[in-house]
């Protein structure tokens, strides 16, 4: 083994994935590209000495921990876990069926999960590490449309906040990723579900929203490649940022709710003062 690091990759059949791979395999970086069909992970990617390909499903626990232990018996150890796999159930809320939402939650939270709690023991050992998280605007702020995949993503930036606190002395860093809109794959049919719509007092918003997505999917204005460069050049760092605003539109994203919070800590700051206990009445 050189000292160039290994990677693995999540969701790294399509989209920003493929990016990534290709990204960090161009830095010199071992990579394992994992995905439910690795021969369409391999292929997207395209053949490199030092990669390999893995099933990897992360809803299955199972395939979580297959995927490292054959990662680390191939490289060793892994250096930067990048959970980028995930799909979109778009809708409002009363439309989408408590199975879709819980599917959301399962691939883009649980998910992450199932693939860190396999990795960590790695990382801990080696007393180093990066756990490298993409997010979503989306988990900074929640929007019409969005209910069950910013409760996903929500959940993933407190877990992530949170467990970094956990691993950070053993050497393990993170970082959160939260891209604005890309040119990915991620409002094509393949990875975006519409709510079945059910409920007229929604019906002309939910025609309205469908049209406008699937009309932007291919014409969003960030570009997946420089993304894929960036993160790669951050995580090389020797302390990565633990967050990092994909997109000039993400920067607007953090600064909006940044001042939002800043508002609302102000708009009845006595009122919050005076709820301590009176302790010269006890």
């Amino acid at each position: 083994m050189s000292n160039n690091k290994v990677w693995f990759i999540t969701g790294a059949g399509r989209g920003l994935g493929v990016e990534l791979a290709k990204a960090a395999l161009a830095a010199g970086n071992f990579v394992v590209a994992t995905g439910r069909n690795p021969v369409k992970v391999a292929a997207a990617v395209g053949e490199h000495p030092n990669l390999l390909c893995l099933k990897l499903d992360v809803t299955h626990i199972e395939e979580a921990q297959a995927a490292v232990d054959t990662a680390v018996a191939r490289f060793g150890r892994i250096d930067v876990l990048v959970n980028n796999a995930g799909n979109f159930y778009a809708g409002f809320f009363e439309e989408l069926s408590p199975e879709q939402v819980r599917s959301q939650i399962e691939t883009l939270l649980f998910g992450p999960m199932n693939v860190t709690r396999a990795a960590l023991p790695t990382m801990r050992s080696q007393r180093a590490g990066l756990l490298l998280n993409i997010s979503s605007t989306a988990g900074l702020a929640g929007g019409m449309f969005c209910s069950a995949y910013a409760a996903a993503k929500f959940g993933l930036e407190g877990w992530t906040e949170s467990l970094a606190v956990e691993i950070a002395p053993f050497g393990i860093h993170s970082m959160l990723v939260e891209p604005g809109f890309f040119r990915t794959e991620l409002l094509t049919q393949d990875s975006t579900t519409f709510a079945q719509p059910s409920i007229q007092d929604y019906a002309d918003r939910s025609k309205a929203t469908i049209d406008a997505w699937s009309g932007m999917s291919g014409k969003q204005g960030g570009d997946p490649v420089k993304l894929a460069h960036a993160i790669v050049r951050l995580a090389s760092l020797d302390v990565p940022p633990t967050r990092f605003a994909g997109g000039a539109d993400a920067v607007t994203v953090f600064e909006t709710k940044a001042k939002a919070l800043l508002v609302d800590a102000d708009a009845h700051r006595e009122l919050s003062a005076s709820l301590a206990l009176d302790t010269d009445s006890e």
